[in-house]
């Protein structure tokens, strides 16, 4: 199956998407969006390694920062934090230049290393991405986490390719519907940024309509229930 450009959605939608289906779907289906420290932090630092589109050679290794890419199989598209092109007999062509490159995406993460595989799951379909617009297979990526400081490696295989293929296809489904799925509360709604807006804890019981109208009648009545 191939999408158009008009069905695409963001590559790093699928980190939230992963995180928490209805935070997904609050941001990219109903477009609600609120700041929190956590997600001015993480724009920070992505702002720190994007320098829009900008590309530098250092010795056996070509650094491209800001990346555009997209995937019409995947149906998705954004940018890559970085891509390192490093000099190999086994590598592909480059434009411009007389040497082959392997091909690397890097992915700049704020905080540590995670309990899900939502980071993972970004990093591969970045690699997907690449390997369509590339026509090179990618074997393996990073993840650089800003509190650690370390740069941790990831085997692009195919079980983490089949994930991000199911992931992206949910996406494309909740997407087409308009569809806004309700959650069970747990302990990452508590940093989350769309907090007030979801209202977990509703959900989990009973509509916030339901609960407004409780709200109301026990107003009428005096605070009586």
């Amino acid at each position: 199956m191939e999408y158009k450009e008009d069905e695409f959605l963001m590559l790093s939608g699928i980190q939230h998407f992963s995180f928490c289906r209805r935070q997904w779907a609050l941001i990219h289906v109903e477009n609600q969006w609120e700041e929190n420290v956590r997600t001015i932090e993480g724009e920070f630092i992505h702002e720190k390694v994007h320098d829009q589109f900008s590309r530098e050679q250092r010795n056996e290794k070509l650094s491209s920062r800001g990346m555009p890419v997209r995937s019409v199989k995947l149906g998705i598209s954004g940018e890559c934090d970085l891509v390192e092109f490093t000099k190999s007999a086994e590598g592909i062509p480059v434009r411009g230049l007389e040497e082959r490159y392997l091909v690397t995406p890097v992915e700049y993460k704020r905080g540590k290393e995670k309990e899900t595989d939502a980071d993972l799951l970004q990093l591969a379909a970045q690699a997907m991405c690449l390997e369509e617009m590339l026509c090179c297979e990618i074997k393996m990526g990073f993840l650089y986490y800003n509190e650690t400081r370390k740069r941790i490696e990831v085997a692009i295989d195919d079980e983490l390719r089949k994930k991000v293929e199911m992931v992206t296809l949910e996406m494309h489904s909740y997407m087409q519907r308009g569809y806004t799925p309700k959650v069970k509360p747990q302990k990452g709604c508590r940093n989350c940024s769309l907090k007030e807006v979801c209202m977990p804890e509703l959900v989990d019981k009973k509509s916030a309509a339901a609960y407004m109208d409780r709200m109301l009648d026990l107003a009428r009545n005096g605070g009586e229930s």
